[in-house]
């Protein structure tokens, strides 16, 4: 069996370098941990788990806690795509994944139990439900997190610049001429959506348009059924929308879908605008015109904060937020004459 000593007979370096290297120390150079690395791969070396925990002092694992109420779970493109990007720095500095839930040996117990009997060093949090208690036992613990979408002291967070990224969409809407602008919202009791939600608020009194009650609808869970029934809602209405801005992209194609069929053809009758950017996006058609959502760099970001809080070179809360941008396809156009 390969050892570290035979590693380190191999390279030139000192056992304890090669040591170092295996568990991803500051002090050595990222040209000899390649090194290492290569040659261990080469020599076929399976590093002891357990006597690496011993060493280090860590369980070189991460924990995902990822619950919302969509039913779609991490099959939606937005999250998987996080959780992908999250994945590769944690795999590329030696960690592994572990999701948490609140049960532990067929018993609810909590995710802070959880957390403790799997010996995790960090948890990245995707919650629908931030008021859960369960929850907040894990928030005022001492394990690291950094949570997605969400706004606390208490823990690192990073999310994308919600309000500006529906101002922004509702900047291009405006500049092809739409003045009736509904929005299906993602509801004021997700982080997200509450913040979109005021973006597009606020785009109305910025540019003077009417607020009307009736032009906001929630479309609940971010699904395509609730963007559907939605949009049904906006053009019963006795004026509908020229154009209608989603908080969501599964919400956009669902309303794309429901115009299409009310026999309405978009952009040409009425324009749909999402927010997100999935892969998906730009394949449907009309392809979908989009406030997009960095997710490898949301995803990378979050990594990067809570491996260094492990590592306890990160000392101060941040609360990190990215910026969004408008792309543009072909669901969107200048309104009718009409405005039907």
């Amino acid at each position: 069996m390969t050892t570290i000593y035979d590693i380190a007979k191999k390279t030139g370096y000192s056992p304890t370098t090669v040591s170092k290297a295996f568990n991803n120390y500051s002090d050595v150079r990222e040209k000899t941990r390649l090194d290492i690395l290569r040659t261990a791969q080469e020599m076929g070396y399976v590093p002891n788990a357990h006597a690496r925990t011993l060493t280090t002092k860590k369980s070189w694992t991460i924990g995902i806690l990822f619950v919302e109420s969509t039913g779609v779970g991490i099959r939606h493109p937005f999250f998987s795509a996080v959780i992908e990007s999250f994945k590769q720095v944690a795999v590329a500095k030696g960690y592994d994944l572990m999701f948490i839930s609140k049960d532990v040996g067929g018993r609810q117990s909590g995710y802070l139990e959880n957390c403790r009997t799997r010996g995790v060093d960090g948890v990245v949090v995707f919650l629908s439900d931030y008021a859960d208690p369960y929850f907040q036992e894990l928030l005022d613990s001492n394990i690291p997190t950094v949570i997605m979408d969400f706004e606390t002291p208490q823990s690192h967070t990073v999310c994308s610049d919600n309000s500006a990224g529906a101002l922004q969409a509702m900047e291009y809407l405006v500049s092809l001429g739409h003045r009736r602008i509904a929005h299906i919202s993602g509801g004021m009791n997700t982080f997200p959506g509450r913040r979109r939600q005021l973006g597009y608020e606020k785009a109305l009194d910025q540019w003077g348009l009417e607020r009307q009650e009736s032009y906001i609808v929630t479309g609940e869970f971010y699904t395509l059924e609730s963007g559907y029934e939605a949009m049904k809602q906006l053009l019963e209405l006795p004026e509908r929308p020229t154009a209608v801005f989603a908080s969501g992209d599964l919400l956009a194609l669902g309303a794309i879908m429901a115009a299409k069929d009310s026999g309405l053809n978009v952009p040409g009758d009425i324009s749909v605008m999402g927010y997100d950017d999935v892969d998906m996006a730009k394949y449907v058609s009309p392809a979908l015109t989009t406030v997009r959502q960095d997710t490898a760099l949301l995803g990378s970001r979050a990594a990067e904060l809570l491996f260094d809080t492990i590592n306890g070179s990160q000392k101060d809360r941040e609360a990190l937020v990215l910026p969004t941008q408008v792309i543009v396809r072909d669901s969107c156009a200048p309104p009718a004459v009409s405005g039907r």
